[in-house]
């Protein structure tokens, strides 16, 4: 099939009428229960670039995403290079990544894209189940990693979790992930690191143990009844102690360290 690239709606069609899959499954996603202080809103969706070169998943992902009136499914590509055109010329708030493609790898493009487009954020979907791919898309700056076949009817749902501040990880690969960082805390506690850093207040582990647990900033102002503004500085406080760029880099940092 190589190297194409298919946007989403031609002029003149309505969001209904492109693809006919929104048309049936248009409430999945139960907008109305959205508050509307958060990102991704019938009126103006979360803009979404899907890149992945098997043609049947990207059906179901492309399906699922167009059924819910909070997303816009922009543009697709099938390759690595087709992705990359799409990253320098689209407008996007998210992209869903396949690390496989056949042509070059979803690493090269989620580095690419936070070279290019730094506000963006990157979910990867992938068939590797393995903690050592899932941290190093994190390092590049990946919010999420959905293993295929054992997330379908999630991808939604994950995509409005990262633009809202949140990660999205497969249940069974974050379990393991947590169980690699309490083994790397276990180990750092027999050898002294250097240039150990800024301690972090009570209240800054508080939202940082809430940002590990996938919560978004706006869910963690309400539990914590502060503000959205005032969670948001407490994270740049922590990145900056933690001298950390990405959420999912403060969580892997913190853990390693036992500071959460």
């Amino acid at each position: 099939m190589g190297n194409r690239i298919q946007l989403e709606r031609e002029p003149g069609l309505t969001r209904r009428e492109s693809g006919g899959v929104a048309q049936h499954f248009a409430l999945l996603g139960n907008p109305s229960m959205w508050p509307d202080f958060l990102i991704g809103q019938p009126e103006q969706p979360v803009r979404v670039l899907l890149i992945d070169d098997d043609p049947h998943f990207r059906m179901v992902i492309a399906q699922e995403l167009m059924a819910d009136l909070r997303i816009n499914l922009v543009a697709q590509a099938d390759s690595a290079r087709a992705g990359r055109r799409l990253i320098a010329l689209q407008e996007f708030d998210v992209m869903v990544i396949d690390l496989n493609l056949g042509d070059g790898s979803g690493f090269d493009l989620i580095e690419y894209m936070k070279s290019h487009r730094p506000a963006a954020e990157a979910v990867v979907i992938s068939a590797m189940e393995d903690e050592q791919h899932a941290l190093h898309a994190f390092e590049l700056g990946a919010t999420g990693y959905l293993v295929k076949n054992s997330w379908f009817g999630n991808f939604s749902q994950a995509v409005l979790q990262v633009v809202n501040g949140g990660a999205s990880i497969t249940p069974n690969l974050a379990r393991r992930l947590l169980l690699k960082l309490d083994y790397a805390h276990d180990d750092s506690q027999k050898i002294r690191v250097a240039n150990e850093p800024e301690k972090l207040s009570d209240r800054e582990k508080e939202v940082l143990k809430m940002v590990a647990s996938g919560y978004t900033s706006a869910e963690i102002g309400t539990q914590l009844r502060i503000s959205c503004q005032t969670v948001n500085t407490h994270v740049k406080n922590i990145y900056s102690k933690l001298q950390v760029r990405t959420r999912a880099q403060a969580v892997s940092f913190a853990g390693a360290r036992g500071l959460l």
